[in-house]
């Protein structure tokens, strides 16, 4: 069996729908839970269904960039395995990085893995699956202490909150940006670093917009239209560069 074939296999098939089936059901089982509560703090039942149905309506928009990313993620490592990554835990930047970096540890690219032995797959999974590990068990250990910290602090310091949770983001991009411009073992990445600039430059022009016309409703589209005029971009700055090299 190949890497493609277990990546698209029944069985991979069947697990991954299993879990996403017991996911589902945890979250209705909550919602249940959410609803009933909220029917014993006398709040009324029409009231729950808009909060219901608006919710509904606002997670729409956001999921069409989710949308985006599985399908460039399942032309790399298959579509049952990158709909559970999505779905449940992980982020498009995160998998693919996580998945690129096994492959050429291993002294593979993705254009030639699809033919590689299924144990070349296994690591993927693998190494994916742990490297997201820690922060869900951070999360089960010390979300609730770090969510309320964070509250107390916002409330005590004011602007610095905003300020303080905008570092640990730019911390996060400041890891996983650099191999983007530059990988040790493959070197500069033209191509990777002009798209990372027009996706960019995109993304402040679209909050600009909505900034400066107050069409706030285009910031739920902010990250779906990046993700589609960026991988538009790539295309443009392969042929580029491609003519120069």
């Amino acid at each position: 069996m190949t890497f493609k074939e277990l990546s698209n296999s029944t069985w991979l098939w069947i697990l991954v729908i299993a879990g996403l089936l017991y996911v589902a059901g945890l979250a209705a089982a909550f919602m249940v839970k959410a609803r009933k509560r909220c029917l014993e703090l006398g709040i009324e039942n029409t009231t729950i269904k808009k909060v219901i149905s608006s919710s509904c309506t606002f997670s729409i928009v956001p999921s069409l960039s989710i949308v985006i990313g599985l399908i460039s993620l399942a032309a790399v490592i298959g579509t049952p395995w990158a709909w559970f990554r999505l779905s449940v835990v992980g982020a498009v930047s995160y998998e693919l990085m996580a998945a690129d970096m096994v492959i050429q540890a291993m002294g593979l690219n993705f254009a030639s893995a699809g033919a590689q032995p299924a144990n070349v797959f296994g690591a993927v999974m693998i190494v994916m699956s742990i490297g997201i590990m820690f922060g869900i068990i951070t999360n089960i250990i010390a979300a609730k202490k770090i969510t309320t910290s964070m509250a107390d602090y916002n409330r005590k310091s004011g602007g610095w909150g905003a300020v303080f949770s905008g570092c640990f983001m730019m911390a996060m991009m400041s890891v996983m940006m650099p191999l983007q411009v530059y990988n040790p073992a493959t070197g500069w990445n033209f191509v990777g670093t002009l798209t990372l600039l027009t996706s960019a430059g995109i993304g402040l022009l679209i909050a600009t917009i909505a900034k400066k016309t107050g069409a706030k409703w285009l910031n739920d589209f902010n990250l779906a239209i990046v993700l589609i005029l960026g991988m538009a971009s790539s295309v443009l700055w392969t042929n580029v560069v491609g003519m120069f090299a």
